[in-house]
């Protein structure tokens, strides 16, 4: 758990940093979305950003982990754009959160990715790809959706 917060803590630091929100951690699981108030612009540039910042930070982390010959942890990031419906729900412990075909688009985008990498839709690459160089996967099988375009950001 210790290890766990360390780490999310980071992320948090880094998520308020480009100005995104952080919606969710669902176990080991970290859920951040950008754009939720004004519909996108720069927030998909800031996501990637926001991403490699982390996947830089767990590379640093990683490197004194296994210098101390201590386990390493490598994060998956997958990024989708679309809409999406937002909100706080029922009468008890509240708690923002966002639903919608985005949103398990999204998880199906990080579920295909690899750890350490950066995984996104045709739809962001389409915005972000004058800004970042990206390497095209292909279309790749996701549950229930059908194959999807996906790129790695490289880094």
């Amino acid at each position: 758990m210790n290890e766990l917060d360390t780490c999310f803590r980071a992320f948090d630091d880094i998520i308020a940093k480009h100005k995104l929100e952080k919606i969710k951690t669902i176990g080991d699981a970290y859920m951040a979305a950008g754009g939720l108030l004004n519909g996108g612009g720069s927030q998909l540039r800031d996501m990637v950003n926001a991403a490699q910042e982390m996947q830089a930070w767990l590379a640093e982390w990683n490197q004194e982990r296994s210098n101390r010959n201590l386990p390493v942890f490598e994060a998956r990031i997958g990024i989708h754009s679309g809409p999406v419906v937002a909100g706080v729900v029922g009468s008890k412990k509240f708690a923002f959160d966002i639903w919608g075909d985005t949103v398990n688009i999204a998880a199906r985008i990080e579920s295909a990715g690899e750890g350490g990498k950066i995984n996104i839709s045709g739809e962001v690459h389409n915005v972000i790809k004058q800004y970042f160089p990206c390497q095209y996967r292909g279309k790749i099988p996701a549950k229930n959706k059908g194959e999807i375009d996906m790129y790695f950001v490289e880094n």
